[in-house]
């Protein structure tokens, strides 16, 4: 259930609403929004009425929300969600980028892609200090190691951290240097971990698990915001299916099914959704076509001798020549996009 509340309440009438709620043991949630002040109301809702709320002060509508993940979906919130840092945003109208390599391997290795990458212009730099592999023999990375490298490009460079978290074991580490906590395909439906990484208000970046549908994916945002965090990045990956040509099926249908049923932003990252990287960069570009609000690519500096995922990276002279690319198409479907050329 919504509670749509006048623009101009005073604060009293907002906290009589939210006192209410709490009285039917449900969970009231303040949703940000430009146009209208919004109360989201999550629990069992199968005594409550609208009449309840209706002749309280302030309050202009009250709306049954009819989907099964309630604060993530259109119905909650009409317009789309922005997620602003110090200098950038994601969301809106803004094309994001966040790039670099999949695992921490050395210091060197690291701060040399972080390095190119800032003279593109990327703000957002990504790189696994943990990693999940199929395989226990597979590199599993540098983890505290790693988390120190990472804070070192941060205060050194001024790079936007994002890393993934794999148990809660890690998670008041990982904080301590991630801009963005990255949840992983495998971790989607981890939802005690989806709640605690929530708990932080940190920005969580949300992989679609392998086998998971687009509802699926955002009922697992809903546990993310149920802990009244709304700064969701969902991001289409790939889905695994009978076709074996490339590492994964790239479901672009899910784009414009997402953006219709949530007010989230929506990545998409092609170099897991196909794992080869010759076909990393049409498929970035038709992600964009398709709305997308950002990427996440890739990049390696000597892709042939990557401890993890080598295959799917960019070079950095590849990786530019992408970028350029992108430029074209964002002009076209009217996304602010900056790099620098």
């Amino acid at each position: 259930m919504l509670i749509i509340m006048k623009l101009e309440s005073p604060r009293s009438d907002i906290d009589r609403v939210i006192a209410k709620i709490k009285e039917m043991n449900c969970t009231p949630h303040e949703i940000p929004g430009s146009s209208k002040l919004a109360i989201g109301i999550t629990g069992n809702m199968q005594f409550i009425k609208e009449e309840d709320f209706q002749l309280l002060p302030s309050v202009s509508e009250v709306i049954r929300v009819t989907k099964k993940f309630k604060l993530v979906s259109r119905e909650m919130k009409s317009d789309d969600t922005v997620i602003t840092f110090d200098d950038s945003s994601i969301g809106g109208n803004v094309f994001q980028i966040i790039a670099g390599p999949c695992s921490v391997e050395s210091y060197d290795q690291t701060f040399e892609i972080a390095h190119e990458l800032k003279e593109m212009g990327i703000k957002f730099f990504r790189a696994g200090a943990y990693k999940p592999r199929s395989s226990p023999y597979s590199f599993q990375g540098l983890k505290e190691k790693g988390l120190e490298i990472l804070s070192d490009i941060k205060s050194k460079l001024g790079l936007k951290i994002v890393t993934e978290v794999m148990n809660s074991n890690s998670i008041s580490s990982i904080i301590e240097v991630a801009d963005i906590i990255q949840i992983g395909a495998r971790n989607m439906q981890n939802y005690s971990l989806l709640e605690e990484v929530g708990a932080t208000k940190k920005p969580i970046f949300l992989k679609r698990g392998m086998s998971a549908t687009v509802e699926d994916l955002l009922l697992s945002a809903e546990y993310i915001a149920s802990q009244n965090n709304f700064n969701i990045i969902l991001c289409e990956r790939g889905i695994r299916t009978f076709e074996t040509s490339t590492r994964n099926t790239l479901d672009l249908n899910s784009i414009p099914v997402i953006k219709q049923w949530s007010h989230l932003p929506v990545f998409v990252d092609p170099s897991h959704g196909v794992g080869i990287w010759d076909k990393v960069p049409p498929m970035a570009l038709a992600s964009i076509a398709a709305g997308a609000d950002g990427l996440m690519i890739e990049v390696h500096n000597n892709p042939s001798n990557a401890l993890s995922d080598g295959y799917q990276s960019l070079t950095p002279k590849r990786f530019r020549e992408l970028l350029k690319k992108i430029n074209d198409i964002c002009s076209i479907v009217d996304k602010d996009f900056y790099y620098e050329k």
